[in-house]
């Protein structure tokens, strides 16, 4: 790639802000909704794998407020970045009451969620996420103005980099999301059997 082409690559991410994303109408947090269906119709195995449910308390309701995030595993730990900072909801309810609950391939726990801010940890996580899902990752820096490639310049920056650890806990946590919508399965193929059938007549 010459350097006329890795210059046009930059620009285009740079207008590609990942900030630019934040679902901000009503159709857009619809939208940002409809992963959850996967886990209430009975997916939870397959896409607990690469996300969790996050089950947290609303700030101002009290009520279970769920939202479907990325996670990673190291040393151990899940592990799940904020990539809107302070501006998302559910990043702003743990600040105000830490346990939650996440529900993954690894079934249902009670978890504290705690914002990564010791200086090892966090490039040590950084240089796990680069190595297991790079794309992302560099996107996230990029639209953070933040050299993913300097540790000096990840430090400096810090306050604007949101990786949140879950910490097993014994207290009550909010209750996790039930799958119940796993009815759809059986008329789903039922539906597919009736059209296969009148095909044939």
């Amino acid at each position: 790639m010459t350097d006329e082409e890795l210059k046009q690559e930059e620009e285009k991410e740079v207008k590609l802000n990942m900030m630019d994303f934040y679902p901000n109408s009503p159709w857009e947090k619809l939208l940002a909704k409809l992963p959850i269906l996967s886990w209430r119709m009975g997916l939870g195995p397959v896409t607990g794998q690469l996300f969790l449910v996050l089950t947290s308390t609303g700030r101002k309701s009290g009520l279970p407020r769920r939202t479907m995030i990325e996670y990673s595993r190291m040393g151990g730990k899940k592990y799940s970045p904020c990539a809107f900072g302070e501006r998302a909801n559910w990043y702003q309810n743990i600040v105000t009451d830490p346990q939650v609950t996440i529900q993954s391939a690894d079934g249902t726990e009670r978890m504290k969620a705690v914002r990564v801010t010791e200086d090892k940890e966090l490039l040590s996580l950084i240089e796990h996420g680069l190595s297991t899902n790079p794309m992302m990752l560099k996107w996230y820096f990029n639209s953070l103005k933040i050299d993913f490639e300097s540790e000096e310049d990840i430090l400096a920056h810090k306050d604007k980099i949101f990786f949140i650890r879950f910490d097993p806990v014994e207290e009550i946590t909010p209750p996790g999301l039930e799958v119940d919508l796993a009815w759809i399965w059986p008329l789903l193929l039922l539906f597919s059997l009736g059209r296969r059938r009148k095909r044939r007549k």
